[in-house]
């Protein structure tokens, strides 16, 4: 028997809520609306910070913004009324100097209760007030004048709130869950061989150790994520995310797929056909994608590459596979305009090459429709390119080979469920190519992409020209325009990125369609164009067009021209409000100049003052047009919710975990869980449902 299995005493985790003192219907019904419904749930319920009451600070050493206790008596109070009711209350002790206690909401009683004399002890973060240092709201407790009021022996935990429940409730509940914490060996999943290895503590100790951390509790470590403690609930959390989503990609090879292997005169006619040469990278890809489909299995590939590295005509290849084996192809692109794009390009391909390709988007309507849709139904249409309707309960393939998917995380989990399901017979599904020009950090993708296979597109097409970014205060912004009015005197033309479309007096940024009428106005003698997602698609394709034919010197747009525009005469391009941006939006948008043999540059103008973070994200888009190093920067900053989209990934769901802070763990985690699947899938099966419980994993869409 392998080394990893054993056997398991009786599992006190599952135990409900109800077997705690306290726990009635109506606790039970709000901690189960918080998702709290076992013990194993409030073990995991960990600390969002720590409070120290394990020692006191005498008044005079309190320093601004740290935390701190403190133990005096009440030396004078005053009630006020000025704009609102204030209560304010001035306590000193032996180091002679005197804190400020202000309260904006409070009772008579509480009143009553701060009498001079007082003995108080008090928690808070001190701030400078108008007479010396103040702490708005401390939590306080009355002592008496002799009272031996001990400290405490561990950090007090701060939880994350359950609505119905105080925090003192919540904190004696998850001391009687903790109290039943069984020792040990019984509560232990990962092999000792491999903890010991790591040097990490177990899981018992690492979860009281989250809990009641001793007053000796390396403060600086907990807050940083970095303590031992940390990270060995992390390496078991990212561990089970990892069994999750291995176990996804394990069941989808249980099914099967078409082989495309074979003939591919197809492939070689439209490489002859192209005019260009395929890059180092774009080749290497399409032979990793070649051999994928060659197998009965399905594919799952991601293909990630920076913008305009070439990623659609690596698809079209591949499309090619599958129609010389008299297959179909869907390609689903998250917008019109997107969607617009790769229609244009496989036209040009493909359509003189014989193949038929069908049309599926929203304005495709009526008769139009019917007639798309009876011939995809037949097989007529070979490859059918379109937006969400193409997943749409309507649409029947003939015989639907490979579904490929651009921008996939724009999509939700579902849709790219559905379009796999239209080529499901039996156990028999489509191949799939998943397609991101968001560069993906490794850390990430180690982590959020285990069940696919991932290819790099790291190389791009020569004669493209480094795009020159520069950051300007938005006070420079006359200058801006003097620079547009040159740049499309001498033939080329330019982009104004607005972030909002109509005025916000709570958002300082500028609407497109007041910077439409003012740029009109202050460069008469050009013709300026607006893009913003509330116009009617024909007048959003209308001026798109009009952009791309040269029939528009200067297109003033929203975020909506993020993907999908390609405009090689386009070489300027200014974003207002730059630091309202996150780094891959700001990146994407920057690829849209470039595109052509002529020098670009891209303005990034911002509103005074800058955060740290705003300047930090500008900084990095100076610097580097490496779209792989931006997307490692980005999860830096904004961590990996944010970038993957929480809603589609469940990364959202790490309660301790940090991918950018716990990439170090990944190696061995990978390697861990690949033996656990091999020797012990029952063991692998408990990790999952500690940490994930019963949640549908749709990893495999």
């Amino acid at each position: 028997m392998s080394a990893l299995r054993r056997s398991f005493s009786v599992d006190l985790s599952c135990e409900p809520l109800s077997c705690l003192a306290g726990v009635g219907p109506r606790v039970a019904a709000k901690l189960e609306a918080r998702g709290l419904l076992t013990l194993q749930d409030l073990w995991l319920h960990l600390p969002l910070r720590y409070e120290d009451r394990t020692t006191l600070v005498p008044i005079r050493a309190l320093k601004p913004g740290l935390s701190a206790q403190v133990e005096g008596r009440v030396e004078a109070v005053e009630r006020g009324f000025r704009y609102r009711p204030v209560l304010r209350v001035a306590v000193g002790d032996a180091s002679g100097s005197t804190l400020v206690l202000r309260f904006f909401h409070f009772r008579a009683a509480q009143v009553a209760q701060l009498a001079v004399g007082t003995r108080l002890r008090c928690y808070g973060t001190p701030r400078p007030g108008q007479h010396g240092l103040e702490i708005v709201h401390p939590s306080y407790r009355v002592l008496g004048d002799h009272e031996d009021a001990g400290l405490g022996e561990a950090l007090d935990p701060v939880y994350p709130a359950v609505e119905g429940i105080g925090p003192v409730s919540l904190r004696k509940l998850i001391g009687q869950a903790l109290d039943r914490l069984p020792e040990a060996p019984a509560l232990e999943l990962l092999p000792a061989s491999f903890l010991g290895g790591l040097g990490l503590p177990s899981l018992r100790q690492a979860l009281l150790t989250m809990h009641r951390p001793p007053r000796d509790a390396d403060v600086a470590a907990l807050a940083a994520g970095t303590h031992p403690a940390q990270q060995r609930l992390a390496m078991e959390e990212l561990l089970a995310h990892h069994l999750s989503l291995r176990r996804q990609r394990i069941a989808l090879q249980q099914h099967h797929a078409p082989s495309l292997k074979g003939r591919d005169g197809l492939v070689k006619a439209l490489r002859q056909s192209l005019p260009f040469q395929l890059t180092g990278a774009q080749a290497r890809v399409f032979e990793q994608i070649r051999k994928d489909l060659a197998k009965a299995s399905p594919m799952l590939r991601l293909v990630q590459g920076d913008v305009g590295s070439g990623k659609t005509v690596v698809a079209a290849l591949a499309a090619m596979l599958a129609v010389e084996r008299g297959k179909q192809v869907a390609l689903a692109a998250p917008t019109e305009l997107l969607a617009e794009q790769h229609l244009f390009n496989l036209r040009g391909w493909l359509e003189p090459l014989g193949v038929r390709i069908g049309w599926l988007a929203g304005k495709v309507t009526g008769k139009a429709r019917a007639a798309v849709l009876a011939d995809v139904a037949s097989g007529q249409a070979q490859v059918v390119v379109g937006t969400h309707a193409l997943m749409q309960q309507n649409v029947v393939f003939h015989d639907l080979a490979l579904a490929i998917i651009d921008e996939q995380h724009r999509f939700g989990v579902h849709q790219r469920l559905a379009l796999r399901d239209k080529g499901a017979a039996g156990r028999s599904v489509p191949h799939q190519l998943v397609m991101t020009a968001t560069p993906i950090p490794r850390t990430l993708a180690m982590a959020a992409y285990s069940d696919l296979d991932v290819s790099a597109i790291d190389e791009l097409p020569p004669g493209r020209t480094p795009v020159q970014t520069i950051v300007i205060s938005a006070e420079r912004r006359p200058e801006l325009v003097e620079r547009i009015r040159v740049a499309c005197a001498q033939g080329r033309q330019a982009y104004w990125v607005c972030t909002l479309i109509d005025e916000s007096d709570e958002v300082v940024a500028t609407a497109a369609q007041n910077t439409f009428d003012a740029l009109s106005a202050q460069l008469p003698e050009l013709k300026v164009g607006l893009v913003h997602g509330r116009m009617k698609a024909a007048e959003k394709q209308a001026a798109m067009r009009g952009f791309k034919a040269g029939e528009i010197d200067l297109l003033v747009a929203t975020t909506v021209i993020e993907v999908g525009v390609d405009v090689p005469n386009a070489s300027l391009m200014l974003i207002e409000n730059a630091e309202r941006l996150g780094l891959a939006q700001l990146h994407q948008l920057r690829g849209r100049v470039g595109r052509g043999a002529a020098a670009s540059s891209c303005v990034l103008m911002y509103q005074s003052p800058l955060s740290s973070m705003a300047r930090e994200r500008l900084e990095t888009m100076r610097q580097t047009n490496d779209g792989f190093l931006i997307a490692e920067k980005d999860l830096e900053l904004r961590g990996p919710g944010e970038l993957l989209g929480t809603r589609q990934t469940g990364l959202a769901a790490f309660r301790v975990a940090d991918l950018a802070r716990d990439a170090g763990l990944l190696p061995d985690i990978h390697a861990l869980g690949e033996r656990l699947l091999q020797e012990s899938p029952e063991l692998a099966d408990r990790i999952v449902a500690r940490w994930i419980g019963g949640a549908v994993r749709y990893a495999s869409a």
